[in-house]
């Protein structure tokens, strides 16, 4: 992405982040929980975002990307949909998220295990944890807990 379209892209987010954060502050604790975790660390990585695009050097306009960079991408998201769906999300977040970093991202083993962990925790633990919410286990683990 050039430079300028990054940079007024962070901004933009940022904005967006701190609104919420800022109209979400007053709510009761349930109901501020979702939008401040997600909205904080957005604020955060938009924030660095713009960092790297002011301090980027100018490059020449890389070319287009393949179309087939695309279809990738489909692909994993594509992926993690059946996985939530046989697998349900509990499992499906883990799962994607190793798959993701040791096959596209090409991470080590300790890097990815570690990252999948934390990831997991978190997802465990506000999701499940604080906020109750009841995900379907999926098909898979129905049909084999089913009987």
């Amino acid at each position: 992405m050039p430079r300028k379209a990054s940079l007024a892209l962070g901004a933009g987010i940022m904005v967006l982040a701190a609104w919420g954060v800022w109209a979400a502050w007053g709510w009761p604790l349930k109901a501020k929980l979702f939008p401040l975790a997600i909205g904080i660390p957005m604020f955060f990585l938009a924030a660095a975002e713009v960092f790297w695009a002011v301090r980027a050097k100018d490059e020449p306009a890389a070319e287009p990307e393949p179309v087939g960079r695309t279809f990738i991408a489909i692909g994993w998201m594509v992926g993690f949909f059946a996985a939530v769906l046989l697998v349900g999300f509990l499992a499906a977040v883990p799962l994607f998220v190793l798959a993701y970093l040791r096959l596209q991202g090409r991470e080590s083993w300790p890097l990815s295990l570690v990252f999948t962990a934390v990831v997991w925790g978190v997802f465990y633990g506000l999701f499940d944890l604080v906020l109750h919410l009841p995900f379907p286990s999926g098909y898979l683990i129905d049909a084999f807990t089913a009987g």
